[in-house]
């Protein structure tokens, strides 16, 4: 992130960019960012943007070999296009050799690390990731935001917020600013004004699902369930975040257990810090081989849903009612 403001401020540009991670929020804003500063406003003769696994490998590189016109350079966006997950020689030998002219930017959700191109970006232009931000850093920016709203907020009530909006940067974004105008005229937020109008993520709900699940609150468990399933939400996807969560819980126990830090937990496992200690919390509740069960339990479960021996409604049912008990 830092080579590319400084790019942008020299205004001396890589032949070639690589943006990539799970921060959607961040790099899309540094990818417009760098199209601000590289294509001037309105000039859509040399700026050309694919997008989508289907992209016509063929037709990027016709675009790319076709000179500015009355232009310093011509600049090719090209986004979620899989080629950093597959082989695509083509792609790689043309990143090889960048004609002076053409700046390419590629930006993608995932990438394979060990793929050709990924490797060549690196030698010829540069990669920027986007991870997921700390529990520090979130709360940091999202204090800056308060503040030039003269808003005020105890750290308590920051946890609640992050608790209740999750990591994703957007949706945080999106939630504070209704939190902005509901409190407006008012100084200090306060939990009742995060509870009224901040939308919990389906994450945390599968997290109180869990937590009631633990505690032996059956109904109160099941009451999650109808209320996701009344939000529309599909109970494959219920089935796997159920699934992903007890295996993040397996993960945080058998860590913390060797003596693992929390703060070097949460990137081994993909969870702010925070999460670890909610998680070290529940982790509580059970042995590491009573988790190892539950997983394999859950990965039986949707391949009995996906073959057609299990109802998917049903099988989220059958877990919480199990485990419940």
């Amino acid at each position: 992130m830092k080579t590319i403001r400084e790019d942008i401020k020299s205004g001396s540009f890589k032949r070639v960019y690589l943006l990539y991670g799970e921060e959607g929020y961040l790099r899309n804003q540094y990818r417009d960012l760098l199209i601000q500063a590289l294509v001037p406003d309105g000039d859509t003769m040399n700026f050309t943007r694919f997008s989508g696994k289907d992209v016509d490998e063929h037709e990027i590189l016709s675009q790319a070999e076709t000179l500015p016109f009355f232009a310093e350079r011509r600049v090719i966006l090209v986004e979620n296009s899989g080629f950093f997950r597959r082989k695509s020689e083509r792609m790689e030998e043309y990143v090889d050799h960048l004609p002076e002219y053409l700046v390419m930017i590629f930006v993608e959700d995932d990438i394979d690390k060990r793929n050709r191109l990924y490797k060549l970006i690196q030698k010829k232009g540069h990669v920027a990731e986007f991870a997921a931000q700390t529990e520090e850093t979130l709360t940091r920016w999202v204090l800056t935001r308060m503040t030039k709203e003269g808003k005020k907020i105890t750290r308590r009530d920051m946890g609640h917020f992050l608790d209740m909006t999750g990591t994703d940067m957007a949706n945080i974004s999106s939630e504070l600013e209704k939190l902005l105008s509901y409190t407006m005229g008012r100084e200090v937020i306060t939990t009742q004004d995060i509870d009224a109008v901040c939308a919990p993520q389906i994450t945390n709900q599968i997290f109180d699902m869990i937590r009631a699940v633990t505690e032996h609150q059956q109904k109160k468990a099941l009451d999650y369930y109808y209320d996701l399933l009344a939000l529309k939400e599909a109970p494959m996807r219920i089935l796997y975040l159920l699934a992903r969560q007890y295996n993040q819980l397996l993960q945080v126990k058998s860590l913390a257990a060797e003596g693992v830090p929390n703060r070097e937990i949460a990137p081994k496992v993909g969870m702010p810090p925070f999460a670890v200690s909610r998680s070290l919390g529940l982790c509580r509740n059970y042995t590491v081989s009573q988790l190892e069960k539950i997983v394999r339990e859950f990965v039986q479960v949707e391949e009995d849903v996906k073959t057609g021996r299990l109802d998917d409604k049903l099988s989220v049912e059958m877990m919480i009612v199990k485990w419940s008990r």
